[in-house]
């Protein structure tokens, strides 16, 4: 086959991609492509932006750092803007392209786009292949059909790794033949409608996105600090660069695949030993894939307040004001406020953080915990589509949950997590 696309997305990266790896083994040709989609940077039915400034940036670097490694290998990255069933055809017909290769959808927005695309191409008999990118272990390989996943994570958990292999990587292609690909130009993100920020300097981490700064930060944590040794007692720290492993910004924009830091844990342990911690950033890379598998096993469910339990007991009204309080650190309970003034000033919030905010707005606000997942989608640096949107289903009561009426004491919590008010003192200072 002389020509192929290679339709880049939430897999921005050359290492473990199966996708380009396909691609190329297929094709003497191939064009990468990133598409941005201006239907992901309007505004929710929440009155949320679908993509704030936080995201938007990590974005651009993390577009602008794969195009820099394309270019090192002999290529580079096409950027379009507007819708993909509209523009990707163009650039078929333009560089006569026979077939289309991307990563595999489960959310169903994207499901909706990748079929209008679909759709396009057949008409100009142009077929497409797709491929699972985006887990630990491959959907083929689990260990039970999508129908029968079992809904409690333990039991996935403890099924998957007794009975279901992680596969092998795929390395970074060393060259890529691709016709000349014009200079890389991004639209100014105020054309996307999104102001440009800085991050507050209190941040944790200061994010940047693109496959190299992820291979940094891995480095940085495993090796340079052996920060992965001690993992599972600082994960519920809410201060510093180091007490998580910060991975999730990288993963969610496909800089960097969950097989790759599986393996590197494996590395890591052969030189180091491995203990609790090592094993539970693995068994939290299981998480993900879990809520990924959720969300292809239940579909729209996930954006319904009654969730996939179907729960009519759970459906809270919406108060904006109330919200609105909540959003911006405005509650007059301090460890809530401090976790909001940190998201809306970093894009990012602890773990321990989210699921409490999670917690109050649905539990002791009594408010659509919808609103919150959208705000979260605006605001988050590290936004998945099916991890937010299962975790805070699960906190509402209408997910996963195995158990009931699970409601933080965030009294409790502040004195367990932030017993000196270290953290509290940070963000509510003027």
């Amino acid at each position: 086959m002389k020509t192929g696309i290679v339709w880049f997305k939430t897999d921005l990266r050359l290492r473990d991609n199966e996708t380009l790896i396909s691609a190329i083994k297929q094709c003497e040709s191939i064009i990468p492509v990133y598409v941005i989609d201006e239907s992901q940077f309007g505004k929710t039915s929440f009155g949320t932006l679908k993509t704030g400034a936080f995201r938007a940036q990590f974005l651009y670097e993390s577009i602008q750092n794969l195009d820099e490694q394309l270019r090192q290998r002999g290529s580079g990255l096409l950027v379009l803007k507007g819708k993909p069933e509209i523009e990707i055809p163009k650039v078929a017909a333009r560089y006569q392209a026979q077939k289309l290769f991307a990563k595999k959808e489960v959310a169903p927005e994207e499901l909706a786009t990748h079929a209008s695309l679909e759709a396009a191409l057949w008409k100009l008999q142009i077929p497409v292949e797709v491929y699972s990118t985006s887990t630990l272990y491959h959907a083929k390989d689990l260990p039970f059909a999508l129908k029968d996943i079992p809904e409690v994570f333990t039991s996935f958990r403890k099924k998957v790794e007794k009975d279901a292999q992680i596969r092998t990587l795929f390395e970074a292609p060393e060259k890529i033949s691709s016709p000349p690909i014009e200079t890389l130009q991004l639209p100014s993100l105020m054309s996307l409608g999104i102001k440009e920020t800085s991050i507050d300097k209190r941040a944790c981490l200061a994010f940047k996105g693109g496959e190299e700064e992820a291979l940094r930060r891995l480095q940085h944590y495993f090796f340079e600090t052996k920060s992965l040794s001690a993992y599972k007692e600082t994960r519920n720290q809410l201060i510093g660069a180091n007490y998580s492993s910060k991975f999730s910004a990288w993963l969610a924009m496909g800089c960097i695949s969950a097989r790759y830091i599986y393996y590197m844990v494996k590395s890591y342990e052969d030189t180091f030993g491995a203990n609790k911690s090592t094993y539970w950033l693995i068994f939290e890379l299981l998480w993900r894939d879990y809520f990924r598998f959720m969300m292809k096993k239940h579909q729209h469910h996930f954006f319904l307040q009654a969730g996939i339990r179907n729960s009519n007991e759970k459906l809270n009204k919406h108060h904006a004001g109330w919200f609105e309080k909540w959003k911006n650190g405005n509650t007059g309970i301090d460890f809530v406020d401090a976790n909001m003034i940190e998201l809306k000033l970093t894009g990012f919030m602890s773990n321990r953080g989210r699921q409490n905010v999670a917690s109050y707005l649905c539990h002791n606000l009594k408010l659509d915990w919808r609103y919150g997942a959208a705000y979260f989608e605006e605001q988050l640096i590290d936004y998945d589509v099916c991890s937010n949107w299962g975790n805070w289903m699960y906190v509402a009561g209408v997910g996963n949950d195995p158990r009931e009426n699970r409601v933080f004491n965030m009294e409790k919590q502040a004195a367990m997590y932030d017993h000196d008010q270290s953290y509290r003192n940070l963000w509510l200072q003027s």
